[in-house]
This record gives structure tokens, sequence and C-alpha cells, in this order.
């Protein structure tokens, strides 16, 4: 299904009504301020008032609320300034900057949990959750509003319950739970017109143009978008107006009604573009492009795909992403150009992973169940307490009763607690039958994800094998071809050899002496063929050396002449794929270095899997263009103490601190999306920490390079190697 607008993000942001505490209000009254500062914390106010009544998306409205914010700092208003970052959130939102609108709301939090103000802290969640679910992070949305919830409850603040609430049903609808979804729907549009909240009426009946359009009941879409035009336009806000001209054109697309998708789509386009609605434009973009792409236009389609998929990346929006990219993926196939078509059917293909993975989905799940689990056991709690109360009661009753009528009242009360007993038993017992079938179930559920998950990995973990064999194969191809074409040479020559020494035995008038030097010509050059063949025989013994299966058995090795030998294979592997990459190579390798206790294939594979990086690193840094740059990797061994090391240093691109502290992570890349899986460095170092009881350690500098460093311990005399 394609996305609509989220428009309870749309509607209510531009309606903060930040609530107040009941309490803290009442404590502010015990403590006011000054005359001076009272005057100055007015004018907070009155900044606010001011940036509440300009639209979010406008520039004015951003320097008002920073203006408010300043101020309040300085005055060191807590509660002006919590105000003012709620707002800013709200602002950041509105004009797509989401990041910068996280941090206002986080810092709103916790100036309201300083406070101990929970409506505030309620509205702060909303906010996190209404940011997390306009980039398509459902699990963090769904988590933020879940610790709004109890929050607003606490502070009987119903408005803000409310907007939690129906930022939940709008996820609902995200994540095409339209079951659960609908019925909240008209509960919400019910209660929203008895109370005239008019915005709440205008996002239930966009969303319930969503649910129905996603059902494919297509009439009942359209006459709930229709509805929810005419409640904007009531309100005068042409931003939702434009969006639901958006809304209308989608669902004629769906029914292949394309003409009226076009025009349609194009009030929607003009409106959002005479409105400055930043993030309405993608998905406006996307539905022309779609449009056209049916109507057999496809240049015209381009045209607005291709800013589509810019504005959505800048906006992190994922949904528009996956769409946008399968189309131009089309797009691009039809035109013959496969390599573009081939990297947006990737994208599309990863979006699409990333916003349906079970991962989201069991997060999900738990933060629901953990909700409804909180809520259940309070209501345990206090129907616990009530059924105390009611027992006390009845002992005061008994009591009396006992007085009264004697040993028959008192027979038959303890009759009736007999009873009452049993049938709480049974009731105890059968719901406790119930949550044991609901736990093995989940157990059931956790136990298939586990095993579908370690199959992934364990197929990841071989690509990155397979990656490793290709760097290989493509070094001993290199290795292999030299000799091979001083073999080949020299029998050319021979054969011309040859030819000259049958004519000159054939002439009338032999020549020994020049006989003689052809032969002695052909003897040398099949002594060379000889030569260049046993050199190639040599590299291809030891190529099937290190290829043998690994037992796991370590024995004695040479690092020095293994660290060579995969200098040159790594190097001569990247040649291969980029012909006109150059780097200087250096090695320095200490003399007289002990064996050192290792699976030979194994510390091969994590010394090609270092170079493979560092000769990427140096790649990068050369592309940039950088003046007196020289590409250098350097392979160095030492001893140091009852330690081998081997050090391959670059001069690179470095990394952050941040980066390094995640190297050693599986999955963990800093690759585009298909050049890596994130586990070469991983695999790298479980080797050589579990398998070797050694130690992989990274320095590096951004920008100036990075230095990985292998140690490993030097067995003592007489000591045995071990598997």
């Amino acid at each position: 299904m394609l996305r609509f607008c989220l428009p309870l993000l749309c509607l209510l942001a531009a309606q903060p009504l930040l609530a107040q505490n009941p309490a803290s209000a009442t404590n502010s009254r015990h403590q006011l301020p000054p005359a001076t500062q009272l005057a100055d914390t007015s004018r907070v106010r009155q900044l606010q008032a001011q940036a509440d009544s300009l639209p979010p998306s406008s520039p004015q409205a951003l320097a008002v609320q920073q203006q408010a914010l300043h101020l309040a700092q300085r005055l060191h208003d807590t509660r002006g300034q919590t105000a003012a970052y709620l707002r800013l959130s709200i602002v950041y939102r509105f004009q797509a900057q989401f990041e910068l609108g996280r941090h206002a709301a986080q810092q709103a939090q916790q100036l309201a949990a300083r406070l101990g103000n929970r409506s505030q802290q309620a509205q702060s969640y909303m906010q996190l959750s209404r940011l997390d679910l306009m980039q398509g992070n459902y699990a963090p949305a769904i988590a933020a509003a879940l610790r709004g919830l109890p929050l607003a409850e606490q502070a009987n603040d119903q408005q803000t319950l409310g907007r939690l609430q129906g930022t939940l049903s709008t996820i609902y609808v995200q994540l095409e739970d339209y079951p659960t979804a609908i019925p909240l729907l008209h509960a919400s549009l019910k209660s929203a017109r008895q109370a005239h909240d008019m915005a709440v009426v205008l996002a239930s009946l966009i969303d319930l143009g969503v649910a129905h359009d996603a059902q494919k009941n297509f009439p009942a879409a359209l006459r709930y978008f229709q509805q929810a035009r005419e409640v904007a336009r009531q309100l005068h806000n042409e931003r939702s107006e434009s969006e639901q001209e958006q809304n209308m054109a989608l669902v004629y697309f769906e029914q292949g009604r394309y003409s009226l998708a076009r025009a349609t789509a194009w009030r929607g386009y003009a409106r959002a573009l005479a409105g400055h609605t930043v993030y309405n434009l993608p998905m406006i973009q996307l539905t022309l492009a779609q449009v056209y792409a049916k109507l057999g236009q496809p240049d015209s389609a381009l045209t607005f795909a291709r800013p589509s998929f810019a504005q959505a990346r800048r906006e992190g929006d994922k949904i528009v992403l996956r769409n946008v990219s399968d189309l131009l993926a089309r797009l691009y196939a039809q035109r013959g150009d496969f390599a573009a078509a081939y990297r947006y059917q990737g994208l599309a293909v990863a979006y699409k992973d990333m916003l349906s993975g079970e991962a989201t989905q069991r997060k999900t799940t738990a933060l629901r169940y953990g909700y409804e689990l909180d809520k259940k056991q309070s209501q345990i709690a206090l129907l616990t307490k009530s059924r105390e109360l009611q027992r006390q009661q009845s002992a005061r009753q008994r009591q009396q009763l006992y007085l009264l009528l004697a040993g028959l009242v008192g027979v038959a009360v303890a009759a009736g607690l007999f009873w009452r007993n049993a049938v709480l038993r049974q009731r105890a017992n059968r719901r406790l039958g119930e949550k044991n079938e609901e736990i093995a179930r989940q157990r059931d559920a956790l136990d298939q994800a586990l095993l579908t998950l370690q199959a992934t990995q364990s197929q990841l973990i071989q690509k990155e094998k397979m990656a490793s064999l290709g760097e290989l194969t493509a070094g001993i191809a290199h290795e292999i071809q030299n000799p091979l074409n001083f073999v080949n040479n020299f029998a050319d020559v021979s054969q011309e050899l040859v030819a000259e020494l049958v004519e000159a035995q054939a002439s009338s008038t032999r020549t020994p002496a020049l006989e003689a030097e052809l032969l002695d010509d052909l003897t040398q050059n099949l002594h060379k063929i000889t030569q260049h063949g046993q050199r190639a025989s040599n590299i291809v013994r030891g190529m099937l050396e290190h290829s043998r299966p690994s037992t796991g058995e370590r024995q004695p090795t040479a690092v020095n002449a293994l660290a060579e030998e995969y200098v040159r294979l790594a190097y001569q592997g990247l040649r291969t794929k980029d012909s006109s990459f150059q780097a200087e190579l250096s090695t320095d390798l200490a003399a007289d270095l002990p064996l050192v206790a290792a699976v030979p294939g194994d510390l091969g594979r994590v010394l090609l899997n270092l170079l493979t990086n560092a000769f990427y690193a140096v790649q990068q840094r050369q592309q940039t263009g950088e003046a007196g740059y020289v590409p250098t990797v350097r392979v160095r061994t030492l001893r140091r103490g009852p330690q081998v090391e081997i050090q391959v240093q670059d001069n690179g691109t470095g990394m952050r601190p941040e980066v390094q502290a995640k190297v050693f992570q599986p999955f963990f890349t800093t690759k585009p999306t298909g050049e890596g899986t994130g586990l070469g460095l991983s695999l790298s170092y479980d080797l050589i920490t579990q398998g070797h009881g050694g130690t992989l350690t990274v320095a590096s500098e951004l920008g100036q390079g990075s230095t990985f460093t292998i140690s490993l311990p030097v067995p003592a005399a007489g000591q045995r190697s071990t598997s």
C-alpha cells in the first residue's frame, strides 16, 4: 500500500496547547518572583503565544520560539524553557529537521521531570513518538507513546492522553493493523465530535480513509477523504486540504482512473509548493511519477521520481524511499539503463526489509504486551485493595449476625465462604492455565525467530568467506599469469629457432656454427621454459597448501613468509578489479622471529581481510583528489616480549572514535549498502582471540590512517601446539 500523510502529526502540531500540571501551578503561586522578573517571564509567554499564531513551517515561527527560549534561559525560567523546547520540537518537525526536533523534545522531557510535571513529560514523549513516526521508526515511536500514556493518566491530562491514543491509532494504521485501528478511529471520531475538537475529527477522518483504502474499499476511502477536505476548509487549513487532494489522487490511481488522479495530484502539488510544505512533496511527486508511468510517459515520470527520491532521502522517509526506488528501477530498466535499475532495485529491497523486518514487529509486540501487563498489574492491585476492604466490612457484619442469630447464621456464613473460595480457586486455576498456554505460544514463536536469525547469520558468514576467497583467487591468478607469459614467449621463440634450424639443415651449404648457435639458443629457451613452469608449479603448490581444508590444528608457522605472501595477493587482487590503482607497499619484517603456533589458513584469511580494508581506505582517500597524496600500506612484524606482533598500517581515511568502538561488532560496516556485510573484522577478531589466544586491536586518527595490530603468543620451549 502506498503511504498517505500522517494526519494527527500534521494537524495537532499547529495546536500545541501545552497543558499545565495543576500541582505545579499551585506551587508556583506560593513562590512568586519579583515584579521585574515577573514582567520578563510574561514576555516569554507573550513570545510563545505570538509564535503559536504563526504557521509552524514558517521561518518566523522558528525565530520567535528561539527568542523565547533564549530569554527563558537568561532568566533561569525552567517552566518557560520547558514550554519553549516543546514548541520548538513541533516547529522543527514541521520543517523536516527531525534530529533538532528530537533534541528539543528530550530537553523538554528532562526539564519537566526536574519540575515533577507529569503532563509536560507526557507531551514530550508524545513529540518524540511523532518524530519517530514521521520517519517510519515504529518501534521507538510506540515506546515513546507508551511511556507517555501512564504519565498523562496520572496527571489527568485528558487532552494529551487522547492525542497519545490518537498517535497510537495512527501507528496501527501505518503497521496495517486495520482490525485494531478502525474501531479505535470510530470511537475517537465520536468523542472528538462531542467535544468539538475539529483537529482530532479531521485526523480521524483521514486515518479512516487510509484504513479503508488499504482494505480496497475505495468508495468508503474517497468518502472519508472528501469529508476530511471539507473539515480542512472549515478550519482554513490549506496544508491539510492539499494533503487530502494527494490522498484522493492515490485512491483514483489505485482504481485505475489515471487522468483524474493526475489532475487531483497536480492540485495538491501546486498547493504544497505554495504553502512551502516540504515534508509532503516527496509523496506528491511519487504519485505524479506513478501516474505518468501508467500513462506511458516515462520521461515525465523520471522528472518527478528523481526529486522525490532525493527529498525523501534527506528527510529519512523510508516508506517513500522504498516505493520510489522500486519505480525508478522499473523506469531505468525500460530505458535500458540496467546498472541504475539494479542499484535502485537493491535499495527498494533493502528499504522493504528495513520496514517490515521481524525485529520491529517483535519489539512492537513486546512493548504493547509490557504496557498491557503493567495495566493488568495495576488493576490487580486495585482489585486486591477493594477485596480487602470488602473483607473487613464482611467481618464486621458477621460479628453483628453472630450476636443476633448465633450458631445458625455462623454456619451459613461459613458455608458461603467455602463456596466462594472454591469458585475463586477454580477461576484462578482457569486463568493460570490460559496464561501458561499464552506463555508457551510466545516461547515457541521466539524459538522459531531465533532459528531464523541463526540461519541468516550463517548465510552472511558464508558470504563473507566467499568474498575473501574471491580476493585470494584474484591475487593467485595474477601471480600465475607472469610465469605463464614467460613460458608462452619462450615457446614462441623456440618454434622460430626450430624453423630456422630445419631451414639451415635443408640448405645445400650447411653452416655447422650457425646450427650449433641455434641449438644453444633453443637449449637456453627450453631451460627458461622449465624454470618458469617450475615457478608456476610452486605457486600452485603453495596455494593448494593454504587452501587445504582446515582441521583447526595449530602448527609452527613463519609469520614473515605468510605476511609477504598475502601482501602480494591482496594487492594483486585489488589491481585485478581496478587496474588504475597504484599504492606504495612497504614491509618491515623483523629478522629471527620465532615460529608461532597458528592455523595458517585462518591467519592468512585475517591478514587478507586487514590488507583488503587497508587498500580500500587508501583508495577512498585517493579518490578525493588530495594534492600530493601517495597511497601507502605498510606491514610490520616484531617481537614484543612473549608476543609476536603483525601490524597493518595505512594512510587512508581513518576512523572517528565512535566508529573504532564498534568496528569489531558483527554486521557493523561503514561501506555503502551492498559493498560490505559487516562480518569481516568480526570474524577476524574471533579467529585471533578465540582460535589463537591472541589479540586484535585498532588505532586510528580521522584523516591520517589506521593501524591494526595482531598479537600472537610464542609457545614456550617444548610446548606442543594445540587445536
